[in-house]
């Protein structure tokens, strides 16, 4: 076979060996570089530091071991007794160097893990980035309604930040550090066996050959035999790492889905379905880690001929010179000791094969994670000089001027929309089902990555979406979200339950529960109104919120509701279906469907009550 097309793809795997040195550097280096920057780089030197001092004991204790088994060749019980208190706090010192190379280690890697949880943290739930990637999801592969590239979003993003941050933190140090020292042990003992090895002299065709430093290259050639065939043997697990922490991730997501659902599911008698679902993730899950493990089988199968082969090499090179009397016992204790600390140097990469592959892995999903932040900003840019939305501290109004919108998968919903609400003007958004009147909402709130146009809300405005979301914990830290419950006092917490028809609730403020699974649909209603009331903001967007509660209690509300905005000189903008809500509301939206070729998918007409 010629060897010019084998250039190009030796080039390209070196290339593509650069660039994931390049990612894996971009993710080590903000930490090293943040305002933790100086005690985390004092943990790292003293960490090499240990390094360094455990090699430096090894080269002593290999030192012993020749003074050691001389003794016992010559029976010198003197040197003997002698050489094992040596021992004794050779052993000690190592110990104690071990111990807090560990703790260091390990104190290192958690504080690296939390720096790099809230960084990413911090990026996740920035600029409604956690929402636009599930949005992203579903959008199709081209172009979206913006006209730019659709934004590929990262499967399971809390499994990345929990345990993909985790690994990689772990992996990177313990795999550094290792290499580390292992490049120090080789350099320090491949002198010492070049010394004691000898030279090996041959005659071959007449001539005759002198090879010095022979079980130093014996050591070479053994390792990276071994170190080729295990990256040809090893190399499928770096694929089935990364697809057995997404498998997982996914089964697990599942299972959070069934337990949040939980009475939805119980009432639909659902559990059967339920479980062939989890049931497949979960087959998903053992089928690729079933293929994993049949790979590390094979694997551990050549590393472990390959390090038990390993104990006995060094003594089949080096025993015709000890038979000879060239050398004595302590001397080839001594070369088993060297060669076994060279060849352990020059196995790092063999005995870490498996490791790598699941760093790589880890390296990989969360430099995709990276990646989907980098094309969330620049789709973020991109929207942004596109949309406007402005909240004006002084506009008594609500105004819209050209407003697009469009859905993830490109198709456009509403084109060129401008609209205006005075202060005292309710509106009643209308239309059929999915026609994009949720999506609407999104676009006023400016959370909708898929428009175009400006927008210009009123100071002091509050939206309610579809399901209100309460967090785990007691009842006023759900009452008070997103602000803190300090905020308020009993009393305003008590009496903004009181007017949302709570009653029995004002008595559990410190109760802590998950308030979305232990209320009915009408309580977590009244209790997203209790909120409005609570805050009594001036504008507010109320997508359905009644729609599980009784006319006489929506009626209530909504009448209160009406009092607030107009006390604060404000109005309500609502999506409802209910004739008993249009009543309140003097003007509406309505969408219409427009007929295939059109431009749009609807078109909004206003008219007055």
């Amino acid at each position: 076979m010629p060897l010019t097309p084998l250039v190009p793809t030796v080039h390209g795997k070196f290339a593509a060996f650069q660039d994931f040195c390049r990612k894996a550097w971009a993710l080590t280096r903000p930490y090293f570089a943040s305002e933790d920057k100086w005690r985390a780089r004092g943990l790292l030197v003293a960490i090499v530091l240990l390094n360094l001092g455990a090699v430096y004991m090894l080269v002593l204790i290999n030192e012993w071991n020749r003074v050691f088994y001389d003794a016992l060749q010559d029976k010198n019980q003197p040197v003997f007794w002698e050489q094992l208190g040596r021992f004794t706090y050779l052993a000690f010192a190592f110990i104690i160097i071990a111990v807090y190379r560990f703790y260091l280690t390990q104190l290192l890697e958690i504080r690296w893990r939390a720096w790099m949880t809230a960084h990413y943290l911090q990026r996740w739930l920035a600029d409604h980035a956690f929402y636009r990637m599930e949005l992203a999801r579903y959008a199709s592969s081209g172009t979206n309604g913006n006209g730019g590239n659709s934004t590929a979003a990262p499967d399971n993003p809390d499994q990345r930040i929990q345990e993909d941050l985790n690994l990689f933190t772990t992996y990177t140090i313990s795999l550094s550090m290792g290499l580390l020292n292992a490049v120090v042990t080789l350099l320090s003992f491949v002198g010492i066996l070049w010394s004691l090895s000898g030279p090996f002299g041959f005659t071959l065709g007449g001539t005759s050959y002198n090879i010095p430093g022979f079980m130093v290259w014996m050591a070479v050639l053994y390792c990276a035999a071994g170190s080729i065939i295990t990256h040809y043997i090893g190399r499928p697990q770096i694929r089935l790492n990364f697809l057995q922490q997404r498998y997982e991730a996914d089964f697990r997501h599942h299972l959070v889905r069934v337990r949040e659902y939980s009475e939805s599911i119980a009432l639909d008698k659902g559990e059967a379905v339920e479980r062939v679902h989890l049931e497949s993730r979960f087959s998903t899950v053992l089928g690729n880690y079933l293929t994993l493990i049949k790979k590390q089988k094979n694997l551990i199968w050549f590393t472990n001929f390959f390090g038990q082969a390993a104990v006995v090499f060094p003594f089949v090179v080096a025993a015709p010179r000890f038979f000879s009397g060239a050398i004595q016992l302590g001397q080839l204790m001594q070369i088993s000791s060297a060669f076994g600390r060279v060849q352990d140097s020059l196995s790092w990469f063999v005995d870490n094969y498996s490791s790598l592959a699941a760093w790589r892995a880890t390296t990989d999903r969360l430099t995709s994670f990276e990646e989907s932040f980098t094309a969330l900003t620049q789709a973020q840019r991109a929207q942004t000089a596109m949309n406007s939305v402005a909240t004006d501290e002084s506009a008594t109004s609500l105004e819209t001027q050209d407003l697009t919108l469009a859905l993830p998968t490109g198709a456009v919903l509403l084109e060129g929309v401008s609209l205006h609400a005075e202060a005292g003007e309710n509106v009643l958004i209308k239309g059929p089902s999915g026609s994009g009147k949720s999506t609407l909402f999104r676009a006023l709130a400016g959370i909708w990555p898929f428009s175009r146009g400006s927008t210009r809300l009123p100071a002091n405005t509050m939206f309610i979406p579809q399901r209100p979301y309460f967090p785990n914990g007691s009842l006023r830290d759900a009452l008070a979200y997103p602000q803190p419950a300090a905020s308020y006092s009993d009393a305003q917490l008590r009496q903004a339950l009181e007017e949302a028809l709570l009653p029995k609730l004002t008595q559990r403020l410190d109760d802590e529960d998950a308030w979305s699974q232990k209320l009915s649909g009408g309580e977590q209603q009244r209790l997203a109104i209790a909120r409005v009331l609570l805050k009594k903001p001036a504008w507010l967007f109320a997508d359905e919120a009644t729609s599980a509660l009784d006319e006489d209690a929506e009626k209530t509300l909504y009448e209160r509701l009406l009092a607030q905005t107009r006390q604060a000189g404000g109005a309500i903008v609502s999506i409802a279906h209910r004739p008993t809500v249009a009543a309140f509301h003097g003007k509406r939206w309505e969408l219409e469907k427009l007929p295939e070729g059109a431009p749009a998918l609807y078109r909004l007409t206003e008219t007055r009550a």
